[in-house]
């Protein structure tokens, strides 16, 4: 059971005392309405029986630099079947946006994919949020992804959190969209590695020293995690096993300085890093799904003075909750579960993810490759519809 203070006695998403989240996030200038779920639940089920829940569904590709960013968004005009790869989808192609009602502005959602990973399977979420009303960016994170991830892991974890930053600055200088989606107080949304660029970008802080010796201590525990991707590759596994044992004798005082540094969040000592340890103040709220944790410091977590809310899975093989999930919810202040479920397994938080895709993947897993089958679609969908109140609530 947690040890959270008086004021979070439960971890649960609107079920914070008077002096809870909104007030901690109001009180950090990013001013969400005090959460009141039931209420918002209506409010955006009315929502998307008409307006963007009517729209039909537009996609159009942009780049930032030598990144593609694939956008999601709602459109009035009329959707064709696409085929990409091994997805077939129904999107209108470079469509027009369909501006929200003046004089709002869209809001914006960005999704951070997990290790190898690329946009369509997180197609549904995606879907959902832009049938909330949402403009969804995904940036196919450089050097992570399904083709180069020659900097998959701490690499690639560097360098998220800018992927999302210059996501940002493309939709903001893009001449079709400036004018009508809000870049100013966007979401973050990250599953498994995107949880790193969602924590990172909410404040947190890790180090390689942690990393190193959270799999020393628990190897076999959080092996999954560990030996990612070595599930087929038994004499790397060996050799990652053997420079975990060797990391046992590591401490503060003998590691290398490099190990030492600290990554992600706000660099520094300086009294405003500390008031706000995020990297970028345009980032407001942040969805976590099976996020990537034991790295991040006890301290920077307790920092984070945004909201973020986890859907957690309590079957995941590949991501111990114990020692990520669980871990950012024992510490973040501003933290809270939007969804919890006992069933679901790591890759359960894709679709689609087709049997073949689905397959290849679980054969480089050390365990937890293969989606669950007793975990529904309708279970899944509950859960991103929570995303999307979330969503809806904080921006």
């Amino acid at each position: 059971m947690h040890t959270k203070s008086k004021e979070y006695q439960r971890t649960d998403c609107g079920m914070q005392s008077t002096g809870g989240l909104a007030q901690r996030a109001d009180a950090q200038h990013t001013k969400p309405k005090r959460a009141n779920w039931p209420r918002l639940a209506l409010v955006l089920g009315l929502y998307l029986c008409g307006g963007a829940g009517q729209a039909q569904v537009a996609m159009r590709e942009m780049q930032s630099g030598n990144m593609p960013i694939t956008l999601l968004y709602p459109t009035a005009a009329v959707a064709q079947t696409v085929e990409r790869g091994r997805w077939t989808l129904q999107v209108a192609m470079n469509a027009p946006l369909l501006a929200a009602p003046a004089p709002e502005k869209r809001r914006l959602v960005v999704l951070s994919h997990g290790t190898a990973g690329s946009q369509l399977p997180d197609y549904d979420l995606a879907l959902t949020l832009m049938r909330a009303g949402f403009v969804v960016a995904q940036p196919l994170h450089r050097g992570d992804n399904y083709l180069d991830f020659s900097k998959a892991g701490p690499d690639s974890w560097r360098t998220r959190p800018s992927d999302v930053i210059d996501t940002l600055d493309a939709v903001a200088h893009d001449p079709a969209l400036s004018t009508q989606v809000n870049t100013q107080r966007v979401g973050v949304h990250g599953m498994s590695a995107g949880g790193v660029t969602g924590l990172a970008l909410a404040g947190a802080q890790w180090r390689m020293l942690d990393l190193v010796q959270h799999c020393a201590r628990n190897l076999e525990d959080d092996i999954g995690f560990c030996l990612n991707g070595l599930g087929d590759k038994p004499v790397q596994q060996a050799m990652r096993k053997a420079q975990f044992m060797a990391a046992k004798a590591l401490s503060e005082d003998r590691a290398p300085e490099s190990m030492k540094v600290l990554e992600g969040g706000r660099g520094g000592s300086s009294s405003s890093a500390a008031a706000d340890p995020r990297p970028d103040a345009r980032v407001a709220a942040v969805s976590l799904a099976v996020p990537v944790a034991a790295l991040f410091t006890a301290e920077s977590l307790a920092r984070i003075a945004i909201p973020v809310g986890l859907t957690t899975a309590g079957n995941d093989g590949v991501l111990a909750p114990r020692y990520h999930s669980e871990r950012v919810l024992d510490y973040c202040k501003t933290c809270c579960r939007l969804s919890a479920h006992p069933s679901a397994g790591h890759f359960d938080w894709l679709s689609p993810w087709p049997a073949a895709v689905a397959q290849t993947v679980a054969a480089t897993q050390m365990r937890g490759g293969l989606p669950n089958p007793q975990f529904t679609p309708a279970e899944r969908q509950k859960a991103f519809d929570a995303i999307a109140v979330f969503f809806a609530q904080m921006l």
